[in-house]
């Protein structure tokens, strides 16, 4: 690691809890950008809208199988 890379996680790991989330999110996503698969820039607004959301509290994550479940209970 080089001692840039040690002075930013020294002074991330200062930061309050939900900085570092975000800080930790934003870091992740620049991630994903390097995948060989193509997103339009039509799927791009959509998801980074959909995260918006989550981030602002507007929805809620609900788990798999419960969701599976509540689908199932609709279809019969």
């Amino acid at each position: 690691m080089t001692s840039k890379t040690a002075k930013i996680v020294e002074d991330a790991l200062h930061l309050p809890r939900g900085s570092r989330a975000f800080l930790a999110e934003k870091l992740i996503e620049s991630l994903d950008y390097e995948e060989d698969f193509g997103v339009s820039a039509k799927w791009m607004k959509e998801i980074r809208r959909r995260c918006k959301e989550l981030d602002d509290g507007v929805v809620d994550i609900i788990p798999a199988d419960r969701a599976f479940d509540e689908l199932g209970a609709k279809l019969r």
